[in-house]
């Protein structure tokens, strides 16, 4: 069975700027996976790529074995796309876009739009309202329900939860996995790494560039790091202190955690450099997928010096 996604040196240039830069990557059929970066790492991109709206300026790719460069119209009819933009028409009620949508994939059933909004958790009083009227995690399922209506094999889905409560998180992420588990393959962006984690696999992406992919437990495990935990008073002055000198640092609550090569030795250097100050403690600790995340950004990428 091929792919559901491969791309090869995949490039989208908009005049000087290069805005996906030779991604190399394979999604496979039913599974979650994710793309994950901060806002302007070319996240979107690749999906508007991906589905069908742009074209590559260099490399190749195929999407449900469809070429991105020459059948875009026939993977769009196959695909899924919850876009940042939430694709509704504002001044129609969710149950006219959904109905409007039915018409264009070809006279879904009332049963289905039922279903599907049941699935995403529309309630009547939802389905009632303006598209511009609704909240942004209404909208965000409205626009999930319009992504699936047509039954696709292969969703993109592009920030999906942004602006949703945690409990709605909970229960877009659970459906999600019940589709997946029926075989439908979703590409999630998103920059949070709480839901990165709740990927397959995913890739690390920082200026239109795949750092990394796997699995979360296989990019914790071979990060070849570990993280240095400090707690000291006032943590402020410790974060500050310690974020000069090695840029990585980054906070959890009130504990300074920096990301070293694993085996360093960086105790006596961090007391140092914390002189004054009430040290309580210094600890390695394994790395989350955002320490691996950071480390990797400002160790493989250069933006900044790697802890001495």
């Amino acid at each position: 069975m091929t792919s559901a996604v491969t791309t090869t040196m995949l490039t989208r240039r908009f005049g000087s700027l290069t805005a996906v830069d030779q991604v190399t990557l394979e999604v496979d059929r039913g599974e979650v996976f994710g793309l994950v970066g901060p806002n302007g790492a070319g996240k979107t991109t690749l999906i508007r790529l991906l589905s069908g709206i742009y074209t590559p300026s260099d490399g190749s790719a195929t999407v449900l074995g469809f070429d991105i460069a020459v059948d875009r119209r026939r993977i769009r009819q196959h695909i899924g796309y919850q876009s940042q933009a939430f694709s509704l028409y504002g001044e129609l009620t969710v149950d006219e876009n959904l109905h409007f949508y039915a018409e264009i994939y070809g006279g879904i059933d009332h049963g289905r739009i039922d279903d599907v909004c049941g699935a995403v958790g529309l309630d009547g009083a939802d389905r009632g309202q303006r598209s511009s009227e609704l909240s942004t995690g209404i909208r965000q399922r409205a626009a999930l329900a319009a992504a699936i209506l047509h039954r696709p094999q292969l969703v993109f889905l592009d920030e999906p939860t942004s602006g949703v409560d945690p409990a709605g998180r909970r229960d877009l992420w659970a459906f999600i996995r019940t589709l997946a588990r029926e075989g439908t393959t979703f590409v999630v962006s998103t920059h949070v790494m709480s839901e990165a984690e709740r990927c397959d696999r995913l890739a690390l992406m920082s200026d239109g560039r795949v750092l990394d992919a796997g699995s979360p437990a296989d990019l914790r495990h071979d990060s070849g790091i570990t993280v240095v935990q400090v707690e000291a008073e006032p943590w402020q002055t410790a974060y500050e202190r310690l974020k000069h000198r090695w840029p990585a640092v980054t906070l959890q609550g009130t504990k300074v955690r920096l990301p070293a090569p694993t085996g360093s030795d960086l105790a006596a250097a961090i007391v140092q450099e914390l002189r004054g100050l009430r040290v309580r403690a210094v600890e390695n600790t394994p790395p989350t997928l955002e320490d691996t995340f950071i480390w990797r950004i400002h160790h493989v990428t250069g933006a900044g010096s790697p802890p001495r």
